[in-house]
């Protein structure tokens, strides 16, 4: 095992997608609120982002739709948005896991056929999806994408001309398809949302005057002034029509304990003032924070948390341990997802772009510096630099997550265990590479603590798949 970090590889870890859906009864055009929706959800998915909406009262098929690749406020403009017409929709921002980065992979996406137009944005990963796919293709399908998503919708296509409602085509589709999924769904008179048995991705319910809102975090409603309603349940198809909401659990499983949610929303992903299944992100993160501070104590000067989802936990610790909390951070909140890379000879810059230190907090001082995760550690190890040359004293590390192990097949982009800075090495030599003088990672045992006795997927760092892996890896391009 090599004793040396690779510079070249990106070092964040992304979650695939955050979808939105919402149906004004009142007739009102939903574009911009779809779009001030995403934006709480940019987070969530930075390569690409789409809005598709429907008149209900309208031309039944008729959709008006818009996406590309970028942030949403490089995709859309007041023209298009002012173009998109319908007082139904969807809307999608999108991080690559399966399927390439490319314009046609951009959600939502739009599919006419015999019965009408769907149109479906999807968070997760597949773990079944290259054999549907070459199941498709032999029965004459032709696919536009090379992502999972597209089987969902074909399955969903097929299955509606077979059944009285989309929402019972959702539901035969659902007893095909294997993995995580939070679906969103808009066909010419309703909307649908759906969630996956084992509840990997967060899906909840929203309701402003008379629309309603489905949508990946708690934190989109509160950005539209939407007042929440309840989460999607695991397994559950919610149907959204001018009579109201329409629910069908019978795909939910009867024992509650096979549920599996990604632990990482708690833990990364999920924005802090988010509420998953009914659990603060936040207080999930103090928590770990508390953890970290009875469990791996160390006399210090000041705690510090490495914007933006080490900084809860960092006041965890810190009220728990009685060190004071301190800001050493600033963050560059306007670097986009395509800034130009640096050469390897100033590998560092890409780091120093987004953060820098603020000296006077740090300088004499023996720091304790809480982090979310080390993936490969190539970041940790700059930061780690950074606060030395800033003049801190002593720099101890704390991750409010345990050791990455092993791959995610769900939705989040783990990288192979030989890119993974703790596999095959001890935490004493996974500290010397970082250069910090100690290094703790968060108890495993703790992460029931975190979501609050819910079930959870803890596979990347157990090797517990809560379904058995793919045979082949499912999370890159399709196309052969």
């Amino acid at each position: 095992m090599s004793n040396e970090l690779n510079f070249n590889i990106e070092e964040e870890l992304h979650e695939e997608c955050g979808v939105l859906g919402i149906y004004d009864f009142d007739g009102g055009d939903v574009a911009s609120t779809i779009y001030y929706g995403l934006f709480a959800l940019q987070h969530r998915g930075q390569e690409s982002c789409g809005i598709a909406v429907s008149d209900t009262e309208g031309p039944k098929g008729k959709v008006s739709a818009h996406k590309g690749m970028g942030l949403c406020n490089e995709v859309f403009t007041p023209e298009v948005l002012e173009g998109l017409h319908g007082n139904i929709g969807v809307g999608h921002v999108r991080y690559s896991t399966a399927g390439s980065s490319t314009r046609e992979n951009a959600q939502p996406l739009v599919l006419n056929y015999v019965k009408g137009t769907l149109a479906m944005a999807h968070n997760g990963n597949l773990v079944n999806a290259p054999e549907l796919r070459r199941e498709l293709e032999y029965s004459g399908a032709i696919f536009q994408t090379t992502i999972d998503s597209e089987v969902i919708a074909y399955h969903v296509a097929r299955e509606r001309v077979k059944t009285p409602s989309v929402e019972a085509a959702v539901a035969n589709a659902m007893k095909k398809i294997v993995g995580a999924y939070s679906l969103v769904v808009m066909s010419p008179r309703k909307l649908i949302g759906a969630r996956d048995p084992y509840g990997f991705k967060p899906l909840c319910i929203g309701k402003r005057d008379n629309s309603y809102i489905i949508v990946s975090e708690s934190c989109a409603l509160d950005t539209i002034g939407a007042e929440f309603v309840r989460d999607v349940l695991p397994g559950e198809i919610v149907t959204i029509t001018k009579d109201g909401i329409a629910s069908d659990t019978s795909l939910c499983f009867k024992e509650r304990s096979r549920e599996a949610r990604c632990v990482f929303e708690y833990i990364y992903f999920a924005r802090p003032d988010s509420v998953f299944d009914g659990v603060s992100v936040y207080h999930s993160r103090l928590c770990a924070g508390r953890a970290l501070a009875v469990d791996s104590p160390v006399e210090a000067d000041v705690v510090v948390g490495v914007p933006e989802s080490g900084n809860a936990a960092a006041l965890g610790y810190s009220l728990q341990s009685g060190i004071p909390y301190g800001t050493a951070f600033v963050k560059n909140s306007y670097v986009g997802r395509t800034f130009i890379k640096p050469k390897q000879s100033y590998r560092e810059s890409s780091v120093r772009i987004k953060l820098n230190v603020l000296k006077e907090a740090v300088v004499g001082k023996r720091v304790i510096m809480i982090d979310d995760s080390i993936v490969r550690g190539t970041t940790s190890a700059l930061i780690v630099n950074m606060l030395r040359e800033a003049g801190a004293k002593e720099v101890h590390v704390r991750i409010s997550a345990p050791p990455f192990l092993h791959p995610c097949y769900f939705g989040t982009d783990i990288p192979d265990e030989d890119q993974l800075i703790a596999h095959n090495r001890s935490i004493d030599e996974i500290r010397d590479l970082l250069g910090a003088d100690s290094l703790s990672y968060l108890n495993i045992d703790r992460l029931n603590e975190m979501a609050e006795g819910l079930p959870i997927c803890t596979a990347c760092f157990s090797g517990n798949y809560p379904i058995e892996p793919p045979k082949e890896d499912i999370r890159g391009e399709y196309s052969r």
